[in-house]
């Protein structure tokens, strides 16, 4: 038997966990805007109340990237997964007793603080689990929970509200999903992989010895304070990257329905037809990134050329996609077009998220995955004020600042990031 077969494969089901843990969050999340032309009849609120509880969750979901991902390096993985998920599913649940726009807007704000924990704790639990070499494929596993939420939350919110009849059982159904998550969790993930019982030898010396870099010999055994990352060029050229190109997904998961709605003039049954289409591009996109990584840096690619090639690559392909999108003739065209937009941004982001992890010990990966997170969806908040204003017309101007997003994106990554590997203090 060959010693790869011998390794053991715990780690792969840490990180479905995770990936499952994703897919409850965006079903989660998801939940409002299926449901809104039920809510909007029962209690009288109009498309500008949805709009400002959008963006009351999307304000959260930025602070909550960094308080969560300073919970994760203070508590630890296990617990900060629990943390997050027991206060989201309880602020989903909390929805059914909803009665107006104040009472949505404090419990999708306390949804949005506690889902944002999501992210960080994937990029922590990934730098704590997986050697350099599999790390951008487990992000991908991770990532392509966000497709499969995508894809499988108007099904299966649709399902539960025929089978339940009200809005607000349904909530009260969708937030129990993540209560029987943790379940499993607990279960599995009793602690790091240094100490984990279920953790054979052989798979534990292989992720710990598979921290170091390569080409450098060393291991990312820096843990600077909150002060020191904000003092690195590094740290903001994934801070950066993140800002330019959260939107782009966001762009999608946001805007599409009113995009097929006001250019297609669909309705809730087309845009149910069509909509989930971009995301199978997207779920492709995360494993494509994470295989591509992995399959050049075994080839012997360093880190640092093998995350700047998968980023650029991404980059392009939004760029091409985006473009020719807003020349689409037909919806189906238009779909298809941003299905390859989506493939293109899970092949880059699954990369620049694990940054944080190339260049900082564990200690400090979640702090700067927050802070990433928060400059991401600030970026996210100016683009709901945005789109408005520049689609008044046509979705076109819309297109094209994404292009433009696309190209700043793969820009803060090759200026600020020169050499991909692990940094050292600056007092060393």
């Amino acid at each position: 038997m060959s010693s790869a077969l011998k390794i053991g494969k715990f780690r792969w089901a840490i990180v479905t966990l995770v990936a499952v843990a994703t897919i409850i969050n965006y079903i989660d999340r998801g939940a409002l805007g299926f449901l809104w032309p039920e809510i909007s009849d029962d209690l009288g609120l109009s498309k500008t109340d949805y709009a400002i509880i959008l963006n009351v969750f999307t304000f959260a979901y930025a602070f909550g990237q960094t308080l969560f991902g300073k919970i994760f390096d203070w508590i630890g993985t296990r617990l900060g997964f629990v943390l997050s998920i027991v206060v989201w599913s309880a602020a989903t649940m909390l929805h059914a007793v909803a009665t107006g726009l104040t009472s949505f807007a404090v419990f999708r704000a306390i949804l949005g603080v506690s889902e944002a924990g999501n992210w960080p704790g994937a990029t922590k639990a990934n730098a704590e689990w997986f050697p350099i070499n599999e790390r951008a494929l487990a992000q991908g596993i991770f990532n392509s929970g966000a497709a499969i939420g995508g894809i499988v939350s108007a099904p299966i919110i649709a399902y539960l509200f025929v089978f339940l009849g009200t809005w607000q059982a349904t909530f009260i159904a969708v937030g129990a999903l993540g209560f029987l998550w943790l379940v499993p969790w607990l279960i599995m993930y009793k602690s790091g992989p240094d100490t984990h019982p279920w953790v054979s030898e052989e798979e534990r010396q292989y992720i710990l010895t598979g921290q170091r870099n390569e080409e450098s010999g060393e291991v990312a055994d820096y843990a600077p304070n909150s002060k020191e990352i904000l003092s690195r060029k590094e740290s903001w050229g994934v801070i950066m990257a993140s800002f330019f190109l959260d939107p782009i997904w966001w762009l999608f998961v946001g805007w599409l329905p009113l995009y097929l709605n006001e250019t297609y003039g669909f309705g809730v049954k087309e845009i149910g037809l069509y909509a989930w289409v971009p995301y199978v591009g997207a779920m492709f996109g995360a494993w494509f990134g994470g295989l591509f990584a992995q399959n050049r840096i075994k080839a012997g690619w360093t880190v640092n050329k093998t995350r700047k090639a998968v980023i650029s690559l991404g980059g392009l392909i939004m760029l091409v996609s985006l473009l020719m999108t807003t020349q689409a003739a037909t919806p189906l065209v238009a779909v298809l077009l941003m299905a390859a937009i989506l493939f293109g941004f899970q092949t880059a982001v699954g990369n620049i998220q694990t940054l944080p992890s190339d260049f900082y010990s564990g200690k400090s990966v979640g702090s700067l995955a927050g802070f990433a997170g928060t400059a991401a969806k600030l970026a996210v908040v100016g683009l709901n004020f945005l789109i408005p204003i520049i689609t008044v017309n046509s979705y076109t101007p819309a297109f094209i600042v994404g292009a433009a997003l696309a190209i700043l994106t793969v820009l803060s990554v090759l200026v600020f990031c020169p050499d991909i590997k692990p940094l050292k203090s600056k007092s060393a």
